[in-house]
């Protein structure tokens, strides 16, 4: 997806990410159809354990082949040791947080307005979050990618470096088109990220609603669908009714940042964490000299932590709960800034 993996199972993804020039070179064994052949064969009691038929193996493995191009774009992928230094934000805001961006975020949620309030009203999730993450994850559904998941998701299991991570989720894309999504549908990331929420296969089957009443949850073509399943992951993940995402704030120059410092090893996305502080009140805050940049603070007893994106004397942010929330959609701090600023400037 972005600069980061994404947390849970959808941490796996980076679907979108942008790949860098030189590319590992593909295994020979990615053209042994043989041996994918019989890979795809020895998964067949896992199949049959989650319930997939025979007849839909069938339908799918034979005339199957490994593609050589998910497995150079998995090796690309861009590392970051946890505590490398972290770039500016700056430059991605302006390019993910643009006039355009923000344009269309308003139409989709202008046009959407009925169905949002509902689904606020039943989730708490606000309209605006859900809208801001359509608008990042696929430009308001104008961009869904177009790989095959099943023959991605099957090379990429195969090939093995990360078959953990990727096997349940071909396995889940089995079981999708077992209970009936067309094959047409499973199309997306070359990582298995599919539809206008971009969800894994597994986050499908465990979270994806039907926002319109036809009795189907279809992420690909109905909107309401769509934004109904991404508010029900944020539920999922422990959103918290009523409670902003954050506040951008400026830092008074004096401020001592070893006396804020977080005193936990984070246990994921290190890389993401190490950049917080620890949690304080935003009364606690305010005392320390801290000042929002819109003129209103939140409640003085919620809790926050401060993240500087681009260093000292730069507009920094008091990030609440619900922040990490939004990490869990995906692990970067540039993409969950992005989206709480999207979504507040879709709102005005």
């Amino acid at each position: 997806m972005r600069d980061s993996v994404r947390s849970s199972a959808l941490a796996l993804l980076l679907g979108l990410a942008t790949v860098t020039a030189t590319v590992a070179p593909v295994p020979a064994l990615a053209q042994d159809n043989a041996s994918f052949q019989a890979y795809l064969e020895s998964l067949r009691p896992k199949a049959r354990a989650m319930g997939i038929g025979d007849g839909t193996l069938n339908s799918v493995f034979p005339g199957l082949t490994p593609n050589a191009r998910v497995i150079q774009l998995d090796q690309s992928q861009p590392g970051g040791g946890a505590y490398s230094p972290i770039p500016n934000f700056e430059p991605y805001r302006r390019q993910h947080v643009d006039a355009a961006r923000i344009t269309r975020g308003r139409t989709a949620y202008r046009a959407n307005r009925g169905r949002l309030a509902r689904i606020e009203a039943e989730t708490g999730v606000p309209e605006e979050i859900m809208v801001a993450i359509y608008g990042h994850e696929t430009n308001y559904g104008s961009y869904t990618g177009d790989f095959d998941l099943i023959r991605s998701l099957a090379t990429l299991s195969w090939e093995g470096r990360r078959r953990a991570l990727f096997e349940p989720e071909l396995l889940a894309t089995l079981k999708m088109l077992d209970n009936g999504v067309p094959r047409s549908r499973l199309v997306g990331s070359w990582a298995g990220a599919t539809g206008y929420p971009q969800f894994l296969p597994s986050v499908y089957l465990r979270l994806a609603k039907d926002g319109d009443g036809d009795g189907k949850a279809d992420i690909w073509t109905s909107e309401a669908d769509a934004l109904a399943s991404i508010a029900n992951y944020f539920v999922q993940s422990g959103w918290r009714r009523g409670q902003p995402w954050g506040v951008a704030v400026s830092v008074p120059a004096g401020l001592n940042r070893a006396a804020i410092a977080a005193r936990t090893t984070p246990p994921r996305c290190p890389r993401v964490f190490n950049r917080h502080s620890r949690w304080l009140t935003i009364a606690e805050w305010r005392k320390l000299g801290l000042a929002p940049a819109s003129g209103i603070w939140p409640a003085d007893s919620m809790l926050a932590t401060l993240l500087e994106p681009d260093g000292p004397g730069q507009t920094a942010y008091l990030l609440t709960s619900n922040y990490r929330v939004i990490l869990d959609y995906n692990c970067s701090n540039f993409y969950a800034l992005s989206v709480g600023l999207l979504a507040d400037a879709v709102k005005q």
